[in-house]
C-alpha cells in the first residue's frame, strides 16, 4: 500500500467514526424531541454528570428520586396525581436521553485517543477534535441549564434555552459532518463552485426555519390554530403583535411564532423547488446531483409532515418524525454545500 493509499484508508476510518457520532447525535435530537413531547424532560430534578450512569436499583432508591420530583413545579401543578409507578414512565425517557449523551461522549473520546496514538489524527489536526469534545461537554451543561428553567416556578422550560440547546446540537452535528465529508472527499482545487453562495443561502434558510421550530416547540405553539392554510378564520390572526416591545412577539407570542414558522417553512419549500429546477441545468459536481433530488423530496416530505402534525395537534410520533426529517433536510443541504466548497 502506498503512502497515499494508507492516508486515504486512515482518513476513511476517522470519517466513519465521525459519521457514527453524527448518527448518535441525530438519535439524541430525536430522543430529546420525544422526551419533550411526552412531558418527560423535567422528571429528573438533579444532574450528576459523572455518577449518573445507573438508574435507581431498589424500591427505596426509586422512592427517594420520586420524592425529589414531588418538590418540583411540574408535580405540584401538573402531575400531583402521579404515584411512583407512573413516575417511572416519564423518568425512563429522560434517563435514556441523558445516558445517550454520556454514551456519545465515550464513543467520541475513546476512538479519538486510539486514532491520535496511532497517528491517524495528526498533531496539527487535534484542536478541531478537541473543540468537538468541548462543545459536546458544553451541550450537556446547556441541557441542564435548560432543565433548571422548568424547576423554579413554572413547569416548563424556557423557549430560549430549549432553542439554544437545539441549535447547539445541530452545530455539533454540522461540524462533525463537515469534517467527515472533508476526509472522505478531499478538495481538488481552491475555487468555489459558482453555486456555492446559492447553496449557502439555502442552508441558512433551512437552519433559520429549524430555529423557528425550536420556538414553536418551546412555547407549545403547535397546539393552537390547528388548521391549514389559514389560522382559524384568519391569514394573520388577531394578537399577532400584541406584546411590547414588538420584537418579543417573534420569540414569546405563540400566535406570531407559529405564523413565522409557517411562512418560513413554505418559503423554504419554494426556494428548494426553485433551487432544484435551476440546478438541473447547472454544471454541478457529480456527487451533488442526486443530493439535489434528495433535497426536493425531503423538503416536500417535511412540509407534508409539518402540516399533518399541526392538523392532528402534534401527536408524539409525528412530532418526533417532523424533527427527525428537519435534521435530515439540514444534512442534505449541508452535503450539497460541502460538495461545492472547492473544486
Amino acid at each position: 500500500m502506498t503512502d497515499l493509499q494508507e492516508t486515504g484508508a486512515q482518513n476513511r476510518a476517522v470519517a466513519i467514526w465521525l459519521l457514527i457520532c453524527c448518527g448518535l447525535v441525530f438519535a439524541m435530537v430525536v430522543l430529546g424531541g420525544i422526551t419533550r413531547l411526552t412531558g418527560s424532560g423535567l422528571s429528573m430534578v438533579d444532574w450528576r454528570p459523572l455518577m449518573g450512569w445507573l438508574p435507581p436499583s431498589s424500591d427505596a432508591e426509586w422512592q427517594r428520586v420520586f420524592e425529589l420530583y414531588q418538590q418540583s413545579p411540574e408535580f405540584l401543578k401538573v402531575n400531583a396525581h402521579m404515584d411512583v409507578h407512573a413516575f417511572k414512565g416519564i423518568f425512563w425517557l429522560e434517563f435514556l436521553h441523558r445516558l445517550l449523551g454520556r454514551t456519545i461522549g465515550m464513543v467520541f473520546l475513546l476512538p479519538f485517543i486510539v486514532f491520535f496514538v496511532k497517528g491517524y489524527i495528526k498533531a496539527a489536526e487535534w484542536p478541531k477534535y478537541l473543540l468537538m469534545f468541548v462543545l459536546g461537554g458544553m451541550q450537556g451543561v446547556l441541557g441542564w441549564y435548560m432543565v433548571k428553567s422548568g424547576l423554579i416556578d413554572m413547569p416548563h422550560v424556557s423557549q430560549y434555552r430549549l432553542t439554544a440547546h437545539l441549535v447547539a446540537a445541530f452545530t455539533i452535528y454540522a461540524y462533525m459532518f463537515w469534517v467527515a465529508m472533508s476526509l472522505l472527499f478531499p478538495a481538488n482545487g481552491n475555487a468555489r463552485h459558482g453555486w456555492f453562495n446559492k447553496s449557502l443561502a439555502l442552508t441558512i434558510l433551512v437552519a433559520t426555519t429549524i430555529i423557528s421550530g425550536g420556538f414553536v416547540a418551546g412555547l407549545r405553539a403547535g397546539k393552537i390554530y390547528n388548521t391549514f392554510p389559514m389560522m382559524g378564520d384568519y391569514w394573520v390572526p388577531p394578537g399577532t403583535m400584541a406584546l411590547e416591545p414588538f420584537w418579543r412577539n417573534f420569540f414569546a407570542n405563540m400566535t406570531t411564532v407559529q405564523l413565522d414558522h409557517r411562512i418560513l417553512a413554505i418559503t423554504t419549500l419554494c426556494v428548494v423547488v426553485a433551487f432544484w429546477f435551476k440546478a438541473r441545468q447547472a454544471n454541478l459536481p457529480i456527487r451533488s446531483r442526486p443530493a439535489v433530488n434528495a433535497l426536493l423530496h425531503t423538503a416536500v416530505l417535511q412540509v407534508a409532515l409539518g402540516i399533518t402534525t399541526l392538523l392532528l395537534s402534534v401527536p408524539v410520533i409525528l412530532g418526533a418524525t417532523h424533527q427527525a426529517v428537519a435534521m435530515l433536510l439540514f444534512t442534505v443541504s449541508l452535503y450539497i454545500l460541502h460538495s461545492l466548497r472547492r473544486i
